[in-house]
């Protein structure tokens, strides 16, 4: 941690109060800056809101939280304990898979556990060959591998391309070349899953630890493969309450330290001067005309949207797009939100229920643009951890299938109760969640429609940019912007990019950048450019 007496204060103003925004605002202030944090809704946490009803509570957004070491460095910025805030319960299993069957008789249930020898067991009885455990076994060691190199190369600084871990590395060195080569550039999640183990369910099991970044595993570079190990490292956690607790703690720690939050307000342009060939951000105007003058702008905007709508027009948005041609959004999806007066016994918090066909899924949505025929659907059922989300014996059930990003011709008015039936198909043919329709006492729904407009993200993309591109996928746009002097991306649209815990890192990638800047000179708050 800086101390505050080492750098001089600058006006800081945090657009939009996601998860990133939240933890760049707190960790801006821990470092001595004065913030203001602007929100257009009504609360903050962004996608990790919640929704009660008739005895039901539903987390709306993010439901698995993984690498809650990320959120413990942003508390100890502040000199405070995440576990003051919080509190975290383990879930191991992590999640359960269900696959169709061809007979009654076929093993069609996988539970994912940390310990690596467990999940050797579990693979080889729900395989009957030790092949796939074996292959698991050295696919988790190579995941270890890549996660050692990103954490050298890739996380906790501003990255936006190859060239950008070139100069994290230094001189150019065989030890880099070595490092690079492990990245398996030029291969997919899939090419490198399948290349450890042969049976094709537990491919498809592997495959999802790569679900966080809406991608399909056919096109993600292979240094995704990573996220295996950080799961299996750090486990998947349960904040009590809900994920909302998440970003309740975050905005208690943000008030401690000063921070000024400000929901209900919504922006409309960041303000821009050019002075002496810099150009630097200076305000941001909200619709309501309000300016804010500022000696730096955090946005927590979708970065595309960032530079389309708050910068349109300028010089340095026109080089964006020009830079950023044809953005690819991550998938969207349908979330349905189903109150039951029971509760299934075959489900644990987390679970999978894949499709027959990933290929066929994944050419559906990624490339032809339609909502597949026979999806795969990811299940919380939080009542198994928390039996307060639902009235007695009932359960608050999170059902998301992913779904195309908007395309023009979609009308999720009319598509949605038709594409609500093959879901709940799913669940009863592969999952055994007979009679779900009798069971429903609330239901509700949010579609790529409604993301697109409750979270101003590109086209209802969940997870930001899509991370497609066996070299490059991996790279979002920078946190520190070059162009504009001030300006610092965060969020899922941002680097690392989407889930959880990369977009908390985003967050501080972004604060901390802003703070590097203030203390190597490059950023001051006595610094006001002259008109021209």
């Amino acid at each position: 941690m800086i101390a505050k007496s080492e750098v001089q204060p600058l006006r800081i103003v945090v657009v939009g109060g996601g998860l990133a925004g939240l933890c760049a605002a707190c960790t801006a202030a821990a470092r001595g800056h004065r913030v203001t944090l602007l929100d257009k809704n009504e609360w903050v946490g962004g996608k990790a809101a919640q929704h009660q009803a008739e005895g039901f509570r539903f987390d709306m957004g993010p439901t698995i939280l993984t690498l809650p070491g990320v959120l413990k460095r942003v508390f100890a910025e502040a000199d405070r304990r995440m576990e003051d805030y919080l509190e975290l319960l383990p879930l191991d299993p992590q999640w359960r898979c269900f696959f169709e069957g061809a007979t009654r008789d076929e093993n069609t249930v996988l539970d994912l556990v940390a310990d690596v020898d467990q999940m050797k067991r579990n693979l080889d009885s729900f395989t009957g060959s030790p092949r796939s455990g074996e292959g698991y076994e050295r696919f988790i060691r190579m995941s270890q591998q890549l996660h050692g190199v990103s954490d050298r190369f890739f996380f906790w600084r501003s990255v936006g391309g190859l060239s950008d871990t070139m100069e994290i590395g230094g001189a150019f060195s065989l030890a880099v070349l070595k490092d690079v080569l492990s990245l398996k550039m030029g291969r997919s999640v899939a090419q490198v899953v399948r290349s450890y183990v042969p049976d094709e369910r537990a491919a498809q099991m592997m495959d999802h630890f790569t679900q966080y970044v809406g991608s399909s595993p056919l096109a993600s570079p292979a240094v995704l493969c990573g996220i295996a190990h950080m799961q299996t490292e750090e486990g998947i956690w349960y904040p009590v309450g809900g994920t909302r607790a998440v970003p309740e703690a975050l905005q208690k720690l943000a008030t401690e330290l000063g921070v000024e939050i400000r929901t209900g307000c919504d922006v409309s342009r960041i303000e821009t001067r050019t002075d002496r060939g810099v150009t630097r951000a200076v305000a941001v105007l909200t619709v309501d005309n309000e300016r804010i003058e500022c000696d730096a702008v955090i946005s927590n905007c979708d970065s595309i949207r960032t530079y389309r709508e708050l910068l349109g027009g300028t010089p340095e948005a026109k080089r964006f797009e020009r830079q950023h041609p044809d953005p690819e959004p991550a998938c969207s999806g349908v979330v349905l939100y189903l109150g039951l007066n029971r509760r299934y016994e075959q489900l644990l918090h987390h679970n999978f229920v894949f499709s027959r066909d990933h290929k066929e899924e994944f050419d559906a949505i990624y490339r032809r643009g339609e909502p597949a025929a026979d999806p795969t659907a990811y299940v919380c059922a939080p009542a198994v951890s928390e039996p307060s989300v639902a009235p007695e014996g009932g359960e608050a059930l999170y059902i998301l299938v992913h779904t195309p990003y908007l395309r023009p011709h979609h009308d999720w008015n009319e598509m949605l109760p038709k594409y609500r039936e093959v879901i709940l198909d799913k669940l009863e043919r592969t999952a055994g969640l007979d009679g779900i329709r009798d069971a429903i006492r609330y239901e509700s729904a949010l579609t790529p429609q409604g993301i697109h407009n409750r979270y101003r993200v590109l086209n209802g993309a969940i997870y930001g940019l899509a991370s497609h591109g066996k070299y490059v996928g991996a790279f979002k746009p920078a946190n520190r912007r070059r162009d504009i002097r001030g300006l610092y991306l965060a969020g899922g649209a941002a680097h690392p990019g989407p889930g959880m815990p990369m977009v908390m890192m985003s967050g501080w990638i972004a604060a901390d950048s802003l703070d590097q800047d203030v203390r190597a000179g490059k950023l001051a708050a006595d610094e006001q450019p002259t008109a021209v």
